[in-house]
């Protein structure tokens, strides 16, 4: 794969809903409980078929490897999107930057210096507008802002659809006892407000979730959790789940391991000119620990 396109296909499995691609995205930690005096995480952002399975290319995160060398173009009608930003949020809700960052072939990869007691959270979020049209008979592909739209692509392009977008990736780590002051929604797109702690997961065990759209509950919000390591398992061993009408969710975990957890909608409402549908999508990496 050409660098050029392999960029295209990376800001579009960061920037839609990642069920409807090809490729899925996400970050991995190396724990998410810890204890000790000086305890670390070691994460790993990644792109690939297999969940936590480095066989396509690394998650580019804004501040984690060189950047400098990253593809400034795209296929006609594609231009690139900015490299998504990584927060770091501590426990009292400082922010926190990435140690030892390297940008690999297959992944990126950063440590975090757990310095406080309590729970962290690790984000990547996006909003935005994604445009689809065709000239001379071509696809044509375009992500970017409201303000950039009407300079980007043409007023009466042929067959265009415009979505609104927002898109959300979080990991939650906890050294000592789970607090839970990074778990309050920033009232934003699609979100994850915890009723179970997501660093209190047992096997055997249901955990609750309610999903927020812009800071309400979001109904028949379609939830998919899959454990990894499907590369080697001849099934891929998804749950599937609706939110309900106060946007909550149950979740059985069958085993210990570690999970991804996929949320996204389309919408007509609360949506801005000029898109037509609304796009959002929320995922996280969650760690089931066994009884």
């Amino acid at each position: 794969m050409k660098p050029m396109i392999k960029w295209t296909a990376l800001a579009l499995a960061v920037c839609l809903p990642l069920s409807a691609q090809a490729h899925r995205a996400w970050m991995l930690p190396s724990a998410t409980v810890l204890s000790g005096e000086d305890p670390w995480v070691t994460v790993d952002a990644a792109v690939s078929n297999g969940l936590f399975y480095f066989e396509h290319f690394p998650l580019r995160l804004k501040g984690i490897g060189d950047l400098d060398n990253a593809p400034a173009g795209g296929p006609p009608g594609m231009r690139p999107r900015p490299v998504p930003e990584l927060q770091l949020i501590a426990p009292d809700g400082s922010q926190l930057k990435a140690e030892n960052g390297s940008l690999g072939r297959y992944r990126s990869t950063f440590d975090l210096h757990l310095t406080q007691k309590g729970t962290y959270k690790l984000a990547v979020a996006n909003h935005g507008l994604f445009a689809s049209w065709k000239e001379n008979g071509k696809p044509q592909r375009w992500m970017g802002n409201a303000e950039s739209f009407a300079k980007d692509v043409p007023a009466k392009a042929e067959d265009l659809k415009v979505s609104q977008t927002s898109n959300r990736m979080e990991v939650f780590v906890t050294s000592g006892n789970p607090t839970r002051d990074v778990l309050k929604p920033t009232g934003k797109g699609l979100e994850l407000s915890p009723v179970t702690h997501p660093n209190d997961l047992f096997a055997g065990e249901t955990a609750e979730f309610v999903f927020l759209l812009d800071g309400k509950p979001a109904a028949d919000v379609a939830i998919s959790v899959i454990p990894g390591g499907n590369r080697y398992r001849d099934e891929l061993g998804e749950i599937k789940a609706t939110t309900d009408a106060q946007g909550k969710v149950s979740i059985t975990w069958p085993d210990a391991g570690m999970y991804w957890l996929e949320a996204e909608l389309t919408s007509e409402k609360g949506i801005s000119k000029p898109a037509t549908e609304r796009r959002a999508s929320y995922s996280a990496t969650l760690e089931v620990l066994p009884q």
